[in-house]
């Protein structure tokens, strides 16, 4: 019953980290219509910014008070970033999906090379605040403490979100740009500042995913964003392309697929499940692929 609870524990934990890569994701191409490929160089940008920033801080000051200021830090940058590539590379191809396709993976790859060239190919070890390494005791289980932070952050993050979309004017002005953005335009809103906000948004959401992470993993590289831009797709996929709630369930069910088949088949047959379950949905309901919103 305890390793159940452990592997159920784990696996809600990692599907908490594939919904922060995924929502990011799916709100860009669920209000937008853009498949973003370049989005796990939102991550890879945001998980640098803030291994810079904790290394640049004293090492007196307490780790979770650096890993505070660098997921702030990193949010600005992702922000940043995702502005950046929506005035310059996107906001001309809107009508262009192959050629958004084309640009967004050159960009994926450019910037892998960039990361690359500055910080090197090697792995860097990033610093855990002790709260985050230690267990709780949940009937006769020692349970990762830093699983239930995941899945907090992002719980909250759906919330956010989907309140946003439902509840401001923000959110008002987004989805009726999506469904009639030449009625919207002529009532005197600029729709395009409310995609460039949303692109912004992505990223910023993009780079949490990327700080999180490298502390799941202890460390930071320039192709951990790639990586985890794999499962974000395939959890998109599953869930319905550009539904936040059905990216929500479909992380939580890749992580727990990933990491019951893991522990009760062997090692390296939880990535295979994935693939299964994503084929397996696919056959089943195709209409995935169109399409939905929140």
């Amino acid at each position: 019953m305890s390793d159940l609870l452990l592997i159920l524990v784990t696996g809600l934990g990692l599907g908490a980290l594939y919904f922060l890569a995924a929502s990011g994701l799916s709100l860009i191409y669920g209000l937008m219509g853009v498949l973003n490929f370049a989005h796990g160089s939102f991550m890879t940008a945001g998980a640098y910014a803030a291994w810079v920033t904790m290394d640049a801080m004293p090492s007196s000051t307490a780790v979770g008070l650096r890993l505070l200021v660098a997921v702030l830090v990193a949010l600005v940058v992702g922000t940043l970033v995702g502005v950046v590539v929506e005035v310059v590379l996107i906001r001309p191809l809107y009508r262009h999906h192959i050629q958004q396709v084309l640009v967004t993976v050159g960009l994926s790859l450019a910037s892998v090379a960039a990361v690359q060239g500055v910080f090197g190919s090697d792995p860097y070890p990033v610093a855990k605040p002790s709260f985050m390494r230690g267990t709780v005791d949940v009937l006769g289980a020692r349970l990762p403490v830093d699983r239930f932070v995941y899945l907090a952050v992002a719980l909250l993050l759906l919330g956010g979100l989907l309140a946003l979309l439902r509840y401001t004017r923000l959110g008002l002005v987004i989805r009726a740009g999506v469904e009639n953005r030449t009625m919207v335009e002529a009532l005197g809103i600029d729709v395009q500042r409310t995609f460039t906000i949303v692109f912004g948004l992505g990223g910023a959401v993009a780079a949490l995913a990327g700080v999180l992470f490298s502390q799941y993993a202890g460390t930071v590289s320039p192709l951990q964003g790639g990586s985890l831009l794999i499962y974000a797709f395939i959890v998109v996929v599953i869930g319905g392309m550009g539904s936040l709630t059905g990216t929500a369930v479909a992380a939580f069910a890749v992580g727990l697929v990933q990491q019951l088949a893991n522990y009760y088949a062997a090692s390296g047959i939880g990535d295979l499940s994935v693939v299964l379950l994503l084929a397996l949905v696919l056959l089943l309901r195709p209409s995935s692929l169109q399409g939905a919103h929140a």
